[in-house]
């Protein structure tokens, strides 16, 4: 192939990797067929009847009206069709972003909401434009797990209210519980009745599709499996059925019922960026400060839901977060021209579809089309459903979020690790959410940082095969700044206490990946501390990059390279720093040095205080407290040794 050929090849592979990494669709299509077909059919319609009431819930929880959640269902739909990576998830509202978008519009207006979803959007993609998906990963599993069990425990919290009956006005977790307990006893009774009844149907539903029946029994299982997958739906038309003949028989409706919902699909309008409260005009820039945080939480929070659902059901395979960021921006941001609140993918819908049976991203599409159908011709009968079957439906799908079970693998593994969890799950309940996940990220920031500030040391006093001893100190993390002076302290008690204010000092540095200015001056301040009481300081096999930072820093510390190096560069140096022998006048005359140190071995240690005029300074001790200090420049005959 001519090079002009082979370049355009290559180019084309090129443009055509591209197009299938941002538009999926363009992978999976042609190879599209009937089978395929049938099995979207089927798992789309299923999701359709999970997402519904699921979405008439939301809206309840967010503060919307109900029809609010259903136009927050089906553009997700169809944009994740086209961009979405994984074949399983479908977007729409969940209860964590239905929660957060409540704690922005108290007190105010819908437009809130719908704005939030589009800054929410327009975050996103600014995030996959500048692949800031990396971003995720300073929110480890722990921080997760304490943010969602807390945020389960404040939506179902915040649900008694409606399956109880009850009427208040709450802000926060702790308002919420207490208001709860004062107005217990004003609990209407066929809405408690009802609420409890239709939470223990649905967990026994949910139960059915666990049953172990015979294989003989398929048709059985499949029929169990299919109650068990659309229990929300059969308790919502159970319920509304069971209030539309209350309604029709008495005068009063004994239950409190959902109301009108508005008919049809909304318009295409473009986000609102301006608003009214109590008839005073509110600026776009104004609704942006009063949302505050939660225009960078409430995304952050999106993609890290979407991108866990996308590697749980990745079968091993890499997740694009890019891609992902890409496809919910997208979502949010038509979805706002359609009245929607912020959207992300949910675990119980995508699982399932999963177990449906799904085969493309266009079961997206038959659910979409569900729920613009339901928007057409069933809202007037939304009009029956009890509040108490929709807080029924929350309650059952949040309190499997409650992730306690991971706290004893915690306690095993990693006791530090349950610090951020608690702390987020307990400012997550005492403060707000977006407060919450903020203060767990600090935490682990905090426990991230805590080995830099206090590295692992360890110190050894290690005799080489020459009979050479030195002390030996490794550093099981980075030489930065925050723990340069603890490393100082630590060395200088060590070279005290171990080396005898003696040995030679060595810095293992083979397990440190980094360091700084700061500490490179601290080293080499230590390094003059320990050579002004004759102890020289060594670091060992360091890597290229803390060399470097060592070298451009001016630090004149000794670096051997190698551990063979080692023993010949500290006798170098012992041999370079040996102090004379002192008589009794003061004269000095060179140190005692020998073939070999079997020979100093064999020499009595009484031998060198049979002289009293001549007492050697001892530079370097070992075992017996004799020196071992070898000059190779100039040797003494042993037998010089005791008459002088």
């Amino acid at each position: 192939m001519s090079s002009p050929s082979k370049h355009r090849y290559k180019r084309q592979t090129w443009c055509k990797r591209l197009l299938h990494k941002r538009l999926p669709v363009t992978k999976w299509l042609p190879e599209y067929n009937s089978e395929k077909a049938l099995a979207d059919f089927i798992a789309g319609i299923t999701v359709g009847l999970t997402v519904i009431p699921q979405a008439l819930a939301y809206a309840t929880l967010a503060g919307l009206h109900p029809q609010y959640g259903l136009y927050s269902s089906f553009m997700g739909c169809f944009v994740y069709m086209i961009f979405g990576s994984c074949k399983d998830i479908t977007l729409g509202p969940t209860a964590l972003l239905a929660l957060m978008t409540y704690q922005q519009i108290q007190g105010r207006n819908f437009d809130y909401a719908v704005l939030l979803c589009f800054l929410t959007g327009v975050v996103q993609l600014i995030m996959g434009i500048l692949h800031l998906g990396v971003l995720i990963d300073f929110i480890s599993v722990p921080v997760t797990v304490g943010f969602t069990s807390a945020t389960s425990v404040i939506i179902a919290v915040s649900q008694l209210k409606g399956l109880l009956g009850l009427q208040f006005k709450s802000g926060g977790f702790i308002d919420t519980l207490k208001k709860v307990i004062i107005n217990v006893p004003n609990a209407k009774l066929a809405d408690s009745v009802l609420g409890v009844t239709c939470i223990i149907t649905l967990l026994l539903l949910r139960k059915m599709k666990d049953l172990n029946l015979p294989v003989s029994q398929k048709g059985l299982k499949k029929t169990l499996w299919l109650l068990s997958t659309s229990r929300n739906a059969i308790i919502v038309i159970i319920c509304s059925v069971i209030a539309f003949v209350c309604e029709k028989y008495y005068a009063e409706s004994p239950f409190k019922l959902t109301g009108t919902v508005r008919q049809g699909l909304p318009s295409w309008t473009a986000p609102p960026f301006g608003t009214q409260i109590d008839n005073k005009p509110v600026s776009f820039l104004q609704m942006c400060s009063d949302l505050g945080s939660s225009i960078v939480l409430v995304p952050i929070i999106g993609v890290l839901g979407n991108v866990a659902i996308a590697k749980a059901f990745a079968s091993g395979e890499s997740v694009d977060a890019t891609q992902e960021l890409i496809t919910l921006s997208f979502a949010n941001i038509l979805g706002s021209f359609v009245g929607a609140m912020p959207i992300t993918g949910s675990f119980s819908r995508s699982a399932v579809n999963h177990a449906s049976g799904v085969a493309t991203q266009f079961g997206n599409v038959y659910t979409g089309i569900l729920v613009i159908l339901a928007l057409s011709l069933l809202t007037p009968y939304f009009y029956f459903i009890p509040k108490a079957s929709l807080a029924a439906v929350v309650i059952c799908a949040v309190i499997f979020m409650i992730e306690y079970e991971v706290v004893k693998p915690m306690w095993r593994s990693r006791r530090a690790d349950l610090v951020p969890a608690f702390a987020t799950f307990a400012t997550c309940l005492i403060v707000g959410v977006e407060l919450g996940i903020l203060a767990g990220v600090a935490v682990n920031v905090i426990l991230l940082l805590y080995p830099s500030a206090r590295p692992q040391l360890d110190a050894e006093t290690v005799t080489t095969s020459s009979g050479f001893s030195y002390l030996l100190v490794t550093v099981g993390n980075s030489l930065y700044f925050p723990g340069v002076e603890y490393i100082r302290q630590y060395v200088e008690r060590a070279a005290k206490k171990q080396g005898g204010c003696s040995m030679p000092v060595v810095i293992d540095c083979r397990y440190v990946l980094g360091a700084d200015f700061t500490a490179a001056k601290g080293i080499c301040a230590l390094s003059n501390s320990l050579s002004s009481r004759g102890q020289p300081l060594v670091l060992l096999a360091p890597r290229d990059s803390v060399t470097s930072v060592f070298s451009g820093a001016g630090s004149s510390v000794v670096i051997v390279l190698s551990a063979s190096d080692l023993d010949t560069t500290l006798q170098d140096l012992t041999g370079q720093i040996a102090l004379p022998v002192l008589n009794s006048k003061g004269n000095g005359t060179p140190p005692p040095t020998y073939d070999s140190l079997q020979q100093l071995d064999d020499v009595p240690e009484v031998v060198i205080a049979e002289e009293p005029n001549r007492q050697p300074l001892l530079n370097h001790s070992c075992k017996n407290g004799l020196s071992k200090s070898l000059s190779t420049e100039s040797k003494l005959n042993i037998k010089n040794i005791g008459r002088g």
